[in-house]
């Protein structure tokens, strides 16, 4: 079997030929070091490459093998990692200057399920900056370019994850989602990204953005492959506070059941409010024929109204905002990370805001500004205080579909790809990438995102929401769509 044909296989394929003995898992990740090393500088998907680390884990799987012990499912599967997430030894930036060269001393929990269940770590990859954006065109770093065609976005915060597993970098990858930031780029560069129920993964060792909505989740080509993923990553944490204290419902199960293509008896809802809602014609035609599609398959579809969703978009743009104020305080150029202008003649303060002003960049600064405003004395009510009452609204919009409905649907994102510094002059145009994944954070319920179709030979998604806790639904019904949808493979590069 050649490189390419490697680098082409699925992660549960990848598992199983490593579990056989057909390959190896050292013949994987060199292939896939390969792959990095002939395309990673047109696509810029990574950040840091972790050749070394990732052979001499692959090594160890290999030697389990030899040895008779029995792999896990994922064992010798070469996995790329989200600068979001601490890495012991391996460089942690968050797409931001002021992280440049760090070394955590310590991994993330899912950094530790990751390696604990004999994946490959292959490295870093790229991200706006502190996760905020919608492009991963904020990074400190360089934009990511989408494999689909490189004069284009690959979505955000977390491009590089998705658009290293288009580009074939990789067949499995890490993602944090906080308004969308794993389903947005699924869905622009033809992937399959997961956002777990919040607390369902672990947050440990996450470079906070907003700790009420950020949610690690798994990234993949395929259903099957990120259940299995979601599977290894998820479960309860004691040292993160937020973490739930209850197995992982059973999303590997959920997919192979899916994948049959029966969904008698499940009942779907179209959320009203996001039909058409400024939608390009192309992203709304491959929607209506997935839901054709999912009603062949024995699905009841009904329309169903969540009138606060529409406010879901400001009332983000203040909670994430006001908690990135809190907790990018930290980065003040005294305990790690950069330090500018500490000569002996500067004061503390006068140290903490040049750093600031060196190590972040203008979409962070606005984020801080509009947080720090909106929970200052005399506007806590009127901004964060509001909002926080909107996200009581949509979650009890959630709870009331969810009485009628096994899972929500719509499209994931409004548009396709759009060219690369389309929209970064226009904040707000940015902001609408996320229009229609934002609810599912503010609720705190999964979702998912999968291929449904091409418009102007770009990928469109389909985002599946389920109710807090009942992951396996969005995994059944993504694998029902992609049974008869099929996957998507972009030009070669």
């Amino acid at each position: 079997m050649t490189q390419t044909d490697l680098t082409r296989l699925t992660a549960t394929e990848i598992a199983g030929l490593v579990a056989t003995g057909e390959t190896s898992a050292v013949e994987v990740t060199r292939a896939h070091l390969d792959r990095i090393a002939a395309v990673d500088d047109r696509v810029n998907a990574f950040l840091h490459v972790d050749s070394e680390g990732a052979l001499a884990a692959a090594a160890e799987v290999d030697a389990r093998r030899a040895a008779g012990e029995e792999l896990g499912p994922l064992a010798g599967v070469p996995v790329a990692v989200k600068d979001v997430l601490t890495t012991k030894g391996v460089p942690t930036t968050v797409g931001s200057k002021i992280l440049e060269g760090w070394r955590p001393p310590y991994d993330s929990t899912i950094v530790q399920r990751l390696r604990a269940a004999g994946t490959v770590m292959l490295g870093k990859t790229n991200m706006d900056e502190f996760a905020m954006g919608s492009s991963t065109e904020y990074s400190a770093y360089g934009p990511t370019h989408n494999p689909w065609d490189l004069s284009r976005i690959p979505g955000g915060s977390g491009g590089g994850s998705a658009a290293a597993l288009a580009a074939y970098e990789a067949p499995l990858a890490i993602g944090s989602d906080t308004g969308g930031s794993i389903r947005q780029p699924g869905a622009v560069t033809g992937t399959v990204g997961a956002k777990p129920t919040y607390g369902g993964t672990s947050r440990y060792g996450l470079v906070a953005f907003s700790s009420s909505l950020d949610t690690p989740g798994p990234c993949a080509r395929n259903v099957l492959d990120a259940a299995l993923l979601h599977e290894v990553i998820g479960g309860h944490d004691p040292r993160d506070s937020t973490s739930i204290p209850q197995p992982v419902p059973d999303v590997v199960a959920a997919a192979r059941l899916g994948a049959t293509g029966d969904l008698t008896g499940v009942k779907l809802g179209i959320v009203s409010e996001f039909v058409g809602e400024g939608a390009e014609p192309g992203v709304m035609a491959a929607f209506r024929e997935s839901v054709d599609a999912l009603t062949k398959l024995g699905a009841e579809i009904v329309e169903v109204s969540c009138p606060h969703f529409r406010y879901a978009l400001p009332a983000y743009y203040l909670i994430a905002p006001s908690e990135a104020s809190s907790n990018l305080a930290r980065f003040d150029g005294v305990r790690f990370g950069l330090r500018v202008g500490d000569d002996g003649n500067r004061s503390l303060e006068e140290v903490m805001s040049l750093t600031r002003e060196a190590g972040f960049g203008a979409e962070v600064k606005r984020r801080i500004m509009i947080g720090t405003y909106a929970l200052s004395s005399g506007y806590y009510d009127a901004y964060y205080g509001q909002a926080q009452k909107v996200r009581t609204l949509i979650t009890r919009d959630f709870t009331a579909a969810f009485e009628q409905v096994d899972a929500l649907i719509s499209p994931t994102t409004p548009f396709v790809a759009f060219p690369l510094g389309a929209r970064t002059s226009d904040p707000y145009q940015m902001y609408l990438a996320d229009l229609f994944t934002i609810p599912t954070n503010l609720y705190g319920g999964p979702g998912i995102s999968v291929p449904c179709g091409l418009s102007d030979g770009l990928p469109v998604g389909f985002q599946i929401m389920a109710p807090t806790m009942a992951d396996d639904r969005m995994y059944r019904v993504a694998a029902a769509l992609e049974s008869v949808v099929g996957t998507f493979t972009p030009p070669a590069l």
